[in-house]
C-alpha cells in the first residue's frame, strides 16, 4: 500500500503543479536581469520556487550584492512575466482529471500556495477550477510561509480532516518541507527541480505525473471498499 492512511481530503500546491507558470516565471526572470546586464544563475532561479515573493527578493539581494539596481529589477521582471503571462497560464496534465475522480468520491481539497490570492484567484479562474476547491489558502492567510508547515495545517483546517489524514501534492522542495512538517502524506510530482534524497525521505511517492497520481489514488480508493 503506498498511502499509509486513508485519504479524507487532498492539498495542492498551485504553481508548477495545478497550473504549468514556473518554467515562464524563470524565463522572465532571465530575460529581465539580461535586459539589465546581468545574468540571473538558474540554479538562483531553483532556490526560491516554492518560497514567497519576499524571500525570493532576499535572495536576490544577497546573490548580487548592494550594488545591484534591484527596484530596477523587480519592475522589469514583472514586466517581462506579465509579457508571457498575457494569454493565461495552461493547467498542468492531469489536473482535471484527478479533480473529477475526487468529485466522484466526495473528497474534499484545498490550495495552499505561496502566490497572492489575487493571483491564484485570477489563474484558477482562468481555467475554470477555481469553484472546485473547498478553500484557498494563499500567500495573505499565514504568518509563517512554506517550507514552514502553516499553509498546510490552515488548508487541513478549513476543510476539516486532520493533517495526517490529508494527500499533500507538490512540486517544489519547500513545499515538499512544509507538507512534511504538518504530517500530511506528501507527493512530490516534479517539475523544474529533480527530487533529492532529503525529498525522497520527506514523501510517501515521487509521481511523475498527476496521471499516475491519480491511479493511486484511485487503487487505495478501491482496496479500501
Amino acid at each position: 500500500m503506498v498511502f499509509p492512511r486513508p485519504i479524507l481530503a487532498v492539498v495542492f500546491d498551485m504553481d508548477g503543479l495545478l497550473i504549468d507558470s514556473e518554467s515562464l516565471v524563470r524565463e522572465g526572470m532571465v530575460q529581465a536581469a539580461a535586459n539589465l546586464g546581468f545574468e540571473m544563475p538558474l540554479t538562483l532561479c531553483a532556490s526560491m520556487i516554492g518560497l514567497p515573493d519576499m524571500q525570493g527578493v532576499k535572495r536576490i539581494r544577497e546573490h548580487f550584492g548592494p550594488d545591484f539596481p534591484l527596484e530596477n529589477y523587480l519592475a522589469e521582471e514583472r514586466r517581462q512575466i506579465d509579457l508571457l503571462l498575457a494569454e493565461g497560464i495552461v493547467l498542468k496534465t492531469g489536473v482535471l482529471e484527478i479533480l473529477d475522480h475526487l468529485d466522484q468520491r466526495a473528497i474534499p481539497r484545498a490550495v495552499a500556495t505561496s502566490s497572492s490570492r489575487n493571483s491564484a484567484r485570477k489563474h484558477l479562474t482562468h481555467n475554470g477550477i477555481f469553484d472546485r476547491f473547498g478553500a484557498v489558502v494563499a500567500r495573505e492567510d499565514v504568518e509563517r510561509h512554506k517550507p514552514n508547515p502553516d499553509p498546510f495545517l490552515k488548508a487541513a483546517a478549513l476543510l476539516g480532516v486532520a493533517p495526517e489524514n490529508c494527500l499533500a501534492l507538490e512540486d517544489s522542495h519547500n513545499g515538499v518541507r512544509a507538507a512534511h512538517a504538518a504530517g500530511m502524506m506528501t507527493v512530490m510530482v516534479p517539475d523544474l527541480l529533480e527530487p533529492t534524497d532529503e525529498m525522497h525521505d520527506k514523501c510517501v511517492l515521487i509521481a511523475e505525473s498527476l496521471h499516475r497520481v491519480l491511479e493511486l489514488v484511485d487503487a487505495a480508493d478501491r482496496s479500501r471498499q
